[in-house]
């Protein structure tokens, strides 16, 4: 697949800046400001606005989802973010839950991926089962380990939040189906960034906040549900979601068949002036090609870990990571301070854990790896 040059002339990142921290928070596309600028001022028009208006920007970004990331258009829904699309699906699966099920999650989740958990066998009388990393580092192998058949659940990651640790999903998915569990994806840390295989790992629900590797603005992400879930209770009751709801003299006629598809997931208020915004970045994402992204990335990042090896850091095997996030640490010294020396030479990464974390996008130029490299040098000179 073909290397991307530097695209930092799609990007309005100042030249002193050498910003690793898309794992955390993407910088915005110019494009995506200038349809959310024209979106914003379509607000002082509202009579030219036509019933058509209120849809047309959500189906556009079912297709180009399934475009991208497979599956049918049909099974993506809009949504402002994880936490929600994670209620949702927490939602669509407690009738399935009763006393002594499990709900499998990983150790050190983020947090939206363990609070929609821990609701839902509150009220169900089931039990939340954290699964520790195993000592060789594998979490494949080790959520693999836990799940049996009182696991009715199973709500991952496709990597670990904290350092780009990949967790395979394809026999994850395998031993769900052998068992009977469901299986909840959070993508939010790779969808966009690497490839999934959607149709190979059939998740019963699928959940990406459009901030950080999809580029959205905040306030938009992806939903999606297969097929075996369309007809599950969402989490609200929007008459956006309504088969009548393209006739607004028929608003009055309250019906209660939804649009067709994963359409009943999406969030009231669908037709925001954010969504052009995410339309625009799914437009260069595809330009650009999910697998040359990652090609891309993953070539930054081995230039980084070269240099964080170099100067003592230890860090995951690169077979062991995902091509885009890389965490690493430095035995012996203050994590927080050496965040602190990068960020004062503008150079900004994130700490997660006990990880210092690097997650490059396309807009990192040789200047910028340059400055990241001398940074690294003088803060690990000094530990």
């Amino acid at each position: 697949m073909p290397v991307i040059p530097c695209q930092r002339h799609l990007f309005d990142i100042p030249g002193e800046v050498a910003y690793f921290n898309c794992a955390s928070n993407s910088p915005q596309l110019r494009a995506t400001t200038a349809r959310l600028l024209e979106a914003g001022a379509a607000k002082g028009r509202p009579w030219e606005r036509t019933p058509a208006s209120y849809f047309e920007d959500a189906e556009a970004i079912r297709a180009l989802a399934s475009d991208l990331f497979g599956g049918d258009r049909d099974g993506y829904a809009v949504v402002p973010s994880a936490s929600y699309g994670l209620a949702t699906a927490a939602r669509a699966v407690e009738p399935q839950l009763r006393r002594g099920d499990s709900v499998l999650v990983i150790a050190e989740e983020f947090p939206s991926n363990v609070f929609a958990w821990r609701r839902t066998v509150r009220e169900t009388g089931a039990t939340l089962v954290t699964v520790a990393l195993r000592e060789d580092g594998d979490w494949t192998r080790s959520v693999l380990d836990r799940i049996d058949r009182r696991v009715k659940v199973v709500s991952i990651s496709t990597c670990h939040w904290t350092n780009g640790a990949l967790i395979d999903l394809g026999p994850i998915a395998q031993a769900c189906r052998d068992l009977g569990a469901i299986l909840v994806v959070d993508a939010t840390q790779s969808l966009g960034a690497m490839p999934f295989p959607l149709a190979d790992v059939d998740p019963d629900f699928l959940v990406a906040a459009g901030y950080k590797w999809l580029l959205f603005p905040y306030g938009v992400s992806l939903f999606y549900a297969s097929p075996r879930w369309r007809d599950a209770r969402p989490l609200e009751e929007t008459w956006q979601a309504r088969e009548n709801a393209r006739d607004f003299a028929r608003l009055v006629d309250y019906s209660d068949v939804y649009m067709p598809g994963a359409r009943r997931f999406d969030v009231g208020e669908k037709c925001s002036a954010l969504l052009p915004g995410a339309i625009a970045a799914l437009e260069q994402i595809r330009s650009w090609g999910i697998g040359n992204i990652a090609e891309t990335l993953g070539g930054i990042n081995a230039r980084i870990a070269a240099q964080l090896g170099a100067c003592g850091f230890t860090l995951p095997d690169a077979a062991a990571r995902c091509p885009h996030i890389v965490g690493a640490s430095l035995p012996g010294a203050g994590t927080a301070r050496i965040l602190g020396e990068l960020k004062a030479r503008n150079v900004y990464v994130s700490q997660r854990g006990a990880s210092l974390r690097f997650a490059p996008h396309l807009h990192v130029s040789d200047e910028d790896i340059e400055r990241l490299h001398a940074a690294l040098d003088h803060a690990a000179a000094r530990a």
